[in-house]
């Protein structure tokens, strides 16, 4: 049964979670509250990555095939945050300690936050490249981290999917999540789709981006928030 048309119920249950991200954060988006604890820290980690890996920067490293300094660049801008859990931040550095992981990695995450193919296209190419990337104990070609650099660099566009709390907010939210655990752009386009009618439906609140849509989500579907 699909829960994402306009009925009584699902309202209802739209604006429970309303109440319960304003109830932590009552000023919602503009508070120093909601800023100190979700906020501050990945907008940081968005300006930390314009200024390491930005578009030229970024082209100027590959240019001069210096991969495993962009992959470094790129983890170490990421370790700032906690969105990633441990054991999938040492999957990730491990994938990249090479040079041939570090390569593979570096170029098809140029394509994908700066490609001018269409954001399907730059997602699967992403995701094909984790999967060929080194790995030891902890697959890499999972849901964090095919979004967590998106996330960071580009946050208009892209959004960071968890999917344990990200089932759980589209459950409270009697949102239809068309969840499959590989990484795929259908599952990752409902999200954006997800994402807009949050976008949506909190508009008087002025959710300045992805970040703030993430966090919602996060709100809604974390054991933090209990």
């Amino acid at each position: 049964m699909r829960r994402n048309g306009k009925n009584g119920h699902t309202e209802k249950a739209r604006e429970r979670c309303r109440k319960k991200f304003l109830r932590f954060f009552r000023g919602g988006f503009s508070s120093e509250k909601y800023e100190a604890w979700e906020r501050g820290y990945k907008w940081n980690a968005h300006l930390e990555w314009k200024k390491q890996l930005g578009q030229k920067e970024f082209e100027k490293l590959l240019a001069e095939g210096k991969y495993t300094e962009i992959a470094a660049r790129a983890v170490k801008i990421e370790t700032r945050t906690n969105l990633l859990f441990s054991f999938e931040k040492m999957a990730l550095r491990d994938a990249v300690r090479g040079k041939e992981g570090a390569k593979i990695f570096a170029e098809a995450l140029y394509y994908y936050i700066y490609g001018s193919l269409d954001m399907e296209a730059r997602f699967e190419r992403f995701s094909e490249a984790l999967a060929l990337l080194p790995q030891k104990q902890t697959r890499v070609r999972t849901w964090p981290l095919q979004t967590v650099f998106g996330f960071i660099a580009n946050p208009k566009a892209h959004i960071f999917l968890k999917p344990r709390v990200t089932q759980a907010a589209a459950d409270a939210y009697e949102y239809d999540f068309e969840y499959q655990s590989r990484p795929n752009w259908q599952t990752y386009h409902n999200l954006l789709d997800f994402a807009a009618q949050i976008r949506k439906d909190l508009a008087d609140l002025r959710p300045r981006d992805m970040i703030d849509v993430q966090s919602f989500i996060w709100v809604m579907g974390s054991d933090e928030y209990a």
